[in-house]
């Protein structure tokens, strides 16, 4: 535990008035800590409270019989420029406003420009580029103006608003607005069309900023095109404004995606999607081999590094056009190179069968991937049978200076973090949260599943102990930021907000419910929530009503507060059969009290008590965390198991709620070393602050 059990106050000014001493004395006197407030209820935000008040969702934590959301239809035309480093398209993008409010503007995600001079962001870039050139747009047929006045301010009753004009506003920003004189209406649909460029950043000395280049033979592009923001039931005005600052990902709306790359002949190029014209560009070799991925589950060569050339791997021409479509995805990245070598297997997706998984790397790194097919295929086969089958027809992983970053059916990765990579084709691919706000419902689930994974490789049943209790080292900390924070303004401690926190949350909840019903309530929330996008709030309740109790209590804590438990064991005392143990917590988070108590190998019968389970000479016994709602800080639990001996308790037994301090969780105290052990040490007499369990 963290704080002390008494709190000493010595007041400097007089407070005689209220019986205390006169000015210019002191008091010794002592106060212990006040009742403890538990909440237990989750706090709404206005986001949350418009959404149930349109019924789009509900405290069931599912979709409402109101919900929508927005579709995406793209059809880009790209090509790359490999000694001008460059990528130029056009495309065409029909939006499906499915709401019941119209789109008066619409909000335009320009990432390219994240490594322009002058914009905001929060970590540096390999490189300063020109951003993304916008050179025409077009909106239902009229073009856009992109060089407008500067907006005027207007102020209600202050005379006629300004006309609305058809005009692109901060358009050298990662977030751009056109505003519509014609607005799509409710349920209607309007076509943007544009005309774009960029410079792809060059890699060659290190890891990617999520795409990048190795000299001019090989490209990773994502971020790549002008791209509609999300506009949802959740924002007031619907659309999602949060600018792209690089730390946090992304927030897309799902749709199809209908896509061309012209490259130089002899180039591979693997994308998001499936490959729609392999006889262009392909020899009849390749196209041949392609035929029998799913036959088995070994590793079969597409284009070997032999073939490296037009006419040999793929089909001869000074340039080709590789087509490709994706439908119901948030996004459409690709990777293309005149070096990359073409493995492919298969993965066996339980309720669906097999689908290829492309594995596209230069041939100087052949050892460092001949196991990335074998990774992303147990990635695909485990998380499907953990959560939800995944969805898509086709996995592709590519080689490059970008080794960690995932898109729709794409992966730019080593096989390091290709299961985690991987890991997130179900958050955010599937189960489309809002990485950029909530890291922790996309990066965290992740980093948890990824636990799990890791010892299914091994054969072995995953470890979730110790991980819920860690937390209690990092509470308390004041750069951590609430996991219902906006991630983009996650401040210095933004890696263990999204990532790390998250598989510890879910280790408290485990150590409540059991870690198998854990996995159940989450994979029916994937299946509840596929192709959507949930909040917290959805996520939470959820939860509550899959497992069965209401756990607000529980949410309130993790998501809103950086609060821990802290508990301890105060006091042993025995009557009779009966034991006594004053449990104390000190944290702001309340959590049940599980104790494990080992008795003397000989002796009397051991009786179960309620809530107990007796195993061999030992037992658990829980009390709910309704205990502490009262507002007290400590808690007497009484054992009854008949006249066995006592020889050891442990509070918390398998270390899952949040304590600095688990030395204090030991009855009798663990004696440092070279000191005598036995129960005469008094309740303060915890040693040290490692981390570690001990109800093994």
């Amino acid at each position: 535990m963290k704080a002390s059990l008494l709190v000493p106050v010595t007041l400097l000014v007089g407070w005689a008035g209220l019986g205390g001493p006169a000015a210019g004395q002191t008091s010794s006197r002592q106060f212990e800590l006040p009742p403890r407030a538990i909440r237990r209820d989750l706090p709404h935000t206005d986001m949350i409270r418009r959404a149930y008040d349109a019924g789009t969702r509900n405290m069931t934590g599912r979709p409402g019989a109101n919900y929508w959301q927005t579709w995406m239809d793209y059809t880009i035309e790209a090509r790359l420029d490999p000694a001008a480093h460059t990528v130029s398209g056009r495309e065409t993008t029909v939006i499906h406003n499915n709401s019941d409010m119209e789109m008066a503007s619409i909000q335009l995600r320009l990432d390219q420009n994240i490594f322009a001079a002058n914009v905001p962001r929060l970590q540096t870039v390999p490189e300063i580029t020109e951003g993304m050139g916008v050179s025409r747009l077009v909106f239902d047929g009229q073009e856009v103006d992109l060089n407008p006045p500067a907006r005027r301010g207007f102020r209600r009753g202050g005379g006629q608003p300004p006309e609305v004009t058809l005009a692109a506003y901060d358009m050298g920003m990662t977030t751009a607005r056109i505003t519509l004189p014609n607005p799509i209406p409710p349920h209607g649909t309007g076509t943007l069309e544009a005309e774009w460029s960029f410079r792809v950043i060059r890699s060659d000395n290190g890891r990617g900023f999520r795409m990048g280049s190795w000299a001019d033979s090989l490209f990773q592009v994502a971020q790549w095109y002008p791209r509609v923001a999300v506009f949802d039931d959740l924002r007031a005005g619907g659309w999602d404004t949060d600018p792209y600052l690089g730390p946090s990902e992304f927030y897309n709306d799902f749709g199809r995606f209908d896509v061309t790359i012209d490259v130089p002949g002899g180039w591979v190029v693997g994308a998001t999607g499936v490959l729609q014209n392999p006889e262009e560009v392909l020899t009849p070799a390749s196209q041949e081999r392609l035929t029998h991925i799913l036959e088995s589950d070994e590793i079969r060569t597409i284009v070997s590094a032999e073939e490296l050339a037009a006419g040999r791997g793929t089909a001869s021409g000074d340039r080709l056009t590789w087509h490709f479509v994706a439908d119901s995805v948030g996004d459409f990245a690709w990777a293309a190179s005149d070096r990359y070598v073409w493995d492919a297997t298969r993965a066996n997706i339980p309720e669906r069968g097999p689908v290829p998984v492309h594995v596209l790397y230069v041939p100087g790194n052949t050892e460092r991937f001949v196991e990335a097919g074998p990774v992303v295929k147990h990635a695909l086969e485990f998380y499907s049978s953990l959560w939800i089958p995944y969805a898509f027809p086709q996995m592709t992983i590519v080689d490059g200076p970008e080794n960690g970053m995932e898109y729709p059916m794409f992966t730019m990765s080593g096989v390091g973090a290709a299961d985690h990579e991987t890991g997130h084709e179900w958050w955010p691919m599937m189960v489309g949260t809002n990485e950029t706000w909530y890291g922790f419902m996309d990066e965290g689930f992740n980093q948890y599943m990824n636990i799990l994974s890791a010892a299914d490789v091994r054969g072995e049943v995953p470890d979730l102990d110790v991980l819920g209790q860690r937390y209690g080292a990092t509470s308390g900390d004041e750069r951590e930021a609430p996991l219902m924070w906006d991630a983009n303004y996650g401040g210095p401690m933004y890696s263990f907000q999204a990532y790390s926190k998250a598989p510890l949350m879910l280790s408290m909840l485990g150590g409540i419910v059991g870690d198998t019903a854990v996995w159940r309530a989450m994979s029916a929330y994937a299946d509840a929530w596929k192709f959507k996008h949930p909040s917290p709030w959805d996520y939470a309740y959820f939860m509550n009503n899959a497992l069965g109790q209401d756990l607000s209590w529980f949410w309130y804590y993790w998501l809103f507060t950086t609060e821990s438990v802290e508990g301890s064991i105060q006091d042993v005392a025995t009557s009779g059969s009966r034991t006594t143990v004053t449990i104390r917590q000190d944290g702001g988070m309340p959590s049940p009290v599980v104790l494990k108590v080992d008795f003397a190998a000989q002796g009397p019968e051991i009786r179960a008590m309620p809530g107990s389970v007796v195993e061999g000479n030992s037992a658990v016994v829980t009390w709910p965390v309704d205990v502490w709602f009262d507002g007290a800080r400590t808690f007497e639990a009484v054992l009854d198991f008949g006249p066995r001996a006592i020889e050891k308790i442990t509070l918390d037994p398998r270390c899952r709620f949040p304590d600095s301090e688990p030395d204090d969780n030991l009855w009798p105290r663990r004696a440092p070393p070279g000191a005598p052990a036995g129960p005469g040490r008094g309740p303060g007499g915890g040693f040290g602050g490692m981390m570690r369990c001990y109800g093994g």
